[in-house]
């Protein structure tokens, strides 16, 4: 009888170790698997001077606003007070759950969405106002997608680091709060003009 007891406790504990464990895994891999991919884009939370920052850049801007990496949602839901349709792009599904929440909490779920997505596999063609929270090494390979995919009357919101080879129209905010402003269709004439392309007449 004692001996049955002991394996009854013993499977018990097996059980909870292993639950535990299941349960780990299950809340830690989102947050560990985008540090092994090619471009690592960890989620570093946006500061509430990044966030001013930003919604200084989209003032007198309308349209639809991506935030591409948009983390618990704190730049989307910041434009959604703004009157933005906004959207959120992010690989991690719990942060992605937790942004519909706070949206939720914060009565703007109506005009805020959340989405579970790789942003390579994602178009950007029907946005006005892109932000971005990227890291260094992805940004040329990013420049060239959405100059690709987006119209020439967006706006780009950089945070943290700027596109090496974009010079920025407009530019607010000092060390990791620096946020620069690219409108594409001014990036697009520079571009143009450095390669010594003469610009068609509009």
């Amino acid at each position: 009888e004692a001996g049955s007891q002991r394996r009854g406790w013993g499977l018990m504990v097996t059980a909870g170790v292993g639950g535990t464990l299941v349960a780990l895994y299950a809340v830690v891999t989102p947050f560990v698997t985008p540090a092994l991919r090619r471009v690592c884009l960890p989620f570093v939370p946006a500061t509430s001077t990044q966030i001013q920052n930003v919604l200084k850049m989209l003032e007198n801007r309308s349209g639809s606003l991506v935030d591409i990496g948009s983390g618990d949602g704190r730049i989307v839901i910041a434009a959604a007070k703004r009157g933005f349709k906004a959207v959120g792009y992010e690989l991690n599904p719990w942060l992605v759950w937790y942004s519909r929440y706070r949206a939720w909490r914060d009565g703007v779920h109506q005009n805020t969405k959340f989405y579970i997505s790789d942003l390579w596999k994602v178009s950007f063609s029907h946005y006005a106002n892109v932000v971005v929270f990227g890291v260094p090494q992805m940004m040329p390979q990013l420049k060239e997608k959405l100059e690709e995919e987006l119209e020439c009357n967006a706006r780009i919101i950089a945070c943290r680091f700027p596109f090496p080879s974009w010079i920025p129209d407009h530019t607010t905010g000092e060390g990791i709060d620096t946020v620069w402003a690219y409108d594409l269709k001014q990036s697009r004439r520079r571009e143009t003009t450095i390669l010594g392309i003469r610009p068609e007449a509009e």
